[in-house]
């Protein structure tokens, strides 16, 4: 089973490295990008029968800093 957690920082919490990209993309001629958040994807090879519950403790414990991070699960 596989599961991927997509981790990007809430709303309101500034974002220096999207808006890095915001200002580089602006660079290389791509007008009309006006805000850019940036954020990961975590992807886990788990053992069968691992729930849904067990991969959401892992982002509360370790995953995902939930002071600043949202993350989202979609089991594969």
């Amino acid at each position: 089973m596989k599961a991927r957690v997509f981790v990007s920082l809430k709303n309101g919490v500034l974002d220096p490295q999207g808006e890095a990209v915001r200002h580089a993309l602006g660079a290389l001629g791509f007008d009309g990008v006006n805000g850019v958040r940036q954020g990961k994807l975590i992807e886990l090879d788990l053992a069968d029968g691992t729930t849904e519950a067990t991969v959401t403790e892992m982002c509360e414990k370790l995953l995902a800093n939930t002071v600043i991070e949202s993350y989202s699960i979609e089991l594969v």
